[in-house]
């Protein structure tokens, strides 16, 4: 069972890279991806706080967006403790260990994205998620460091390998990759945008959001994608018709 894809959003200090790989390794992860590391990559300081988690931070990729960097993932859950203006489902590391197995079982790409350590994620990037993981940690004392938080997810994971239940079965086909729901996505908005729907102009980055995470609730398939945008399409034609024919009405009264 391929373990799930570990997306570090903009991780500030080589030490903590260098944890976050110790306690991949301690529990079978080994893919680890960087979006826009402060200080670049690679970090020498991380190797040294990895205890020898080489290869972890040999095969780290490093990508400049959240975007990019779960473009090719079906399943992604974003690991965050904030409450965030979304309503999307919200699980503990264990409820959503669960879901990533049976859809890796099922063939899918999955991942796990957690904030930079100051910062968290942004609404946007979480919008590009199919749920949110919150720990069930103490509200007297709500502070984990990242390799913490990474690592109670992957001791969840570790787990739920080794008991080895069966896979539920899956009905229909599976969830788009990212890159696709982004492309329907950013294709919806042009149209809307064009049709003046984001009025005023300052509730775009707002409206947007709320667009995405309603679609990405419906998991769309490849194939729904297609339709979808073929829908949009269809509909930004039918305005450019009806535009001209009102114009050749004006024109024939003038």
């Amino acid at each position: 069972m391929t373990p799930p894809v570990i997306i570090l959003d903009r991780p500030q200090m080589a030490e903590n890279i260098g944890a976050v790989a110790r306690v991949m390794a301690n529990f079978g992860l080994d893919r680890l991806r960087l979006v826009s590391p402060r200080d670049g990559w690679p970090q020498e300081r991380a190797w040294a706080t990895a205890s020898g988690a080489d290869w972890v931070l040999e095969g780290a990729q490093v990508f400049d967006s959240v975007a990019d960097a779960v473009a090719d993932l079906n399943t992604v859950f974003a690991t965050t403790a904030r409450p965030r203006e979304t309503r999307q489902p919200v699980r503990t590391p264990r409820e959503a260990s669960r879901v990533l197995y049976d859809d890796r079982a099922s063939g899918l790409e999955i991942g796990l994205l957690f904030g930079a350590e100051r910062a968290g994620l942004e609404t946007t990037d979480i919008a590009l998620c199919h749920g949110i993981v919150t720990i069930p940690i103490d509200p007297r004392h709500q502070s984990l460091n990242l390799a913490q938080a990474v690592a109670i997810n992957a001791y969840e994971w570790r787990t739920l390998v080794l008991d080895a239940p069966p896979p539920n079965f899956r009905e229909g086909d599976p969830p788009a990759s990212g890159a696709l729901t982004l492309g329907m996505y950013e294709h919806l908005e042009k149209e809307l945008d064009a049709a003046g729907f984001f009025h005023p102009p300052e509730k775009f980055r707002s409206m947007s959001q709320n667009l995405r995470v309603m679609l990405g609730r419906a998991a769309f398939s490849a194939q729904e994608v297609a339709t979808f945008r073929g829908v949009i399409t269809a509909l930004s034609k039918g305005r450019g018709r009806v535009l001209e024919r009102l114009a050749r009405e004006k024109a024939g009264k003038d």
